[in-house]
């Protein structure tokens, strides 16, 4: 069966609090082989027997929505998608200028559909000081000077560009990509 792996939306924040174990269980339940959870930020990995990641992703938030109670969006790829993401190059924010003893932050936007040209256009044209963006595809790379709670190209900032979005560390993507991808 083919392996796949998600990231949820929104989970475990703004009261939209599922445990992990719960959800390991439950998705067993409905059919998902070999549910894997990392940390608590609605990182699986998992089998199934679909062979479409867009009919995965469908088959999943029915799934997320029956068990949470809410509506869950998921983003799907596969182990080696992840693989890619987690190997792109480093050096796009090496020309950010930092503060005394600052270091670059990064961070992957992951989204559910291709982005449209006109947000492709804002995201790499991005011209803030401290902040550099670049978009591969369906991940959205992000290069911070300073803490994330401060940029102002933010997850809901992209997701006005008509694309659901969730982001993650890079620390995590990168322990991911070595955990799950291949």
């Amino acid at each position: 069966m083919p392996t796949y792996i998600s990231f949820l939306r929104a989970i475990n924040v703004g009261g939209r609090f599922v445990k992990m174990a719960d959800l390991r269980t439950g998705l067993s339940r409905q059919g998902f082989g070999d549910v894997e959870s990392y940390i608590q930020s609605g990182n699986l990995r998992f089998t199934s027997s679909l062979r479409s990641a867009a009919k995965v992703e469908l088959v999943l938030e029915a799934g997320l929505a029956e068990l949470c109670g809410f509506t869950v969006r998921a983003i799907v790829r596969t182990p080696e998608h992840l693989a890619g993401v987690a190997s792109y190059g480093s050096d796009l924010g090496a020309d950010l200028e930092l503060p005394p003893g600052g270091e670059v932050r990064r961070y992957v936007t992951f989204l559910k559909d291709e982005p449209g040209d006109g947000l492709v256009a804002m995201i790499n044209g991005w011209d803030v000081v401290g902040e550099r963006a670049r978009v591969a595809g369906r991940e959205v790379y992000l290069w911070l000077a300073h803490p994330s709670h401060e940029a102002t190209l933010t997850n809901a900032r992209i997701e006005r560009g008509g694309v659901v979005a969730t982001t993650r560390d890079w620390k995590v993507v990168t322990a991911l990509g070595e955990m799950w991808g291949r």
